[in-house]
This record gives structure tokens, C-alpha cells and sequence, in this order.
């Protein structure tokens, strides 16, 4: 898997005064899209958090260029990348589905820490979860 797609619609509380998609809500879009990633690969935030890692973003970047509208359905496009032993990132697209319009694209870095807040290795903290993501992003890397 490449890359993962989630569909959306905007709902009217997630609009302002001028009937357009409020700017911090592509934010909470971004993260939807994130979890539907990890669904996609079989693994969950539950499932690592349960394993003692979080991911807390570090950094964040949304570029607009169009401006989604209440009642809008939008696909969130979610790709891995880049992943080093304690942070990895995630490459965002938001388009408006029924016009196939690129409304955002945007940026996400993440630490792996644990349950204190300290920095973790994932591949000596859960293997499993590291084989699987490195896998991906050889892949992802030897394709794009």
C-alpha cells in the first residue's frame, strides 16, 4: 500500500461565518487520514499505544490553495514520507471529491515516544511495527 484514501464531508460546525472550512480543521483531517493509514496496514494507534508508543506531532505544514465549503465530500490522501529510527512523517492531500479539486496539501512529523514522553527507537521498542512501516517505505522510496 502506497498511499491511503479517506473520504470526508464538511459539516456545517466545521464552517465559519463565511461559509468555508475553518483552517485548523484541515489539522483534525490530516490526523483522520493518519489513522485510516495505519487501519489500512492492520495496526492502530490503539494497538500502539498498547505496545507503549505515541506519536506526538513535532512539526506541522498546510499550504491552502482552495477552500473547502460546508457539505463538501473530501478525499484525504495520506502517504508515509520519510521514516528514521525515532520520527517519521506523513504527506498529505485534501481534494474536493465530486470536483476533483487539490484544496490543501500538508505536512506532519512525528516522534515515537513513550508513555513518559521520551524519545524511543521503534525498531528496538516493536520490531513488528517497524518491519511493517520500513517496508512500506523501501517500497514507496523505489516507486516514487
Amino acid at each position: 500500500m502506497k498511499q491511503s484514501d479517506t473520504t470526508v464531508r464538511v459539516r456545517y460546525k466545521d464552517t465559519d461565518q463565511m461559509g468555508m472550512a475553518y483552517y485548523a480543521n484541515y489539522f483534525v483531517w490530516f490526523e483522520v487520514g493518519r489513522c485510516e493509514f495505519f487501519r489500512d496496514l492492520e495496526m492502530s494507534y490503539k494497538d500502539m499505544e498498547r505496545s507503549k508508543i505515541f506519536l506526538p506531532v513535532i512539526e506541522a505544514f498546510c499550504k491552502y490553495k482552495h477552500p473547502a465549503r460546508y457539505d463538501d465530500l473530501l478525499q484525504i490522501t495520506t502517504r508515509l514520507s520519510f521514516l528514521k529510527n525515532v520520527k517519521l512523517g506523513f504527506h498529505y492531500e485534501i481534494f474536493n471529491k465530486e470536483t476533483d479539486t487539490l484544496l490543501v496539501t500538508g505536512e506532519t512529523v512525528h516522534a515515537f515516544v513513550n508513555q513518559k514522553g521520551r524519545p524511543i527507537v521503534l525498531r528496538k521498542q516493536n520490531p513488528f511495527f517497524w518491519r511493517i512501516l520500513q517496508e512500506l517505505n523501501v517500497t514507496q522510496l523505489q516507486h516514487d
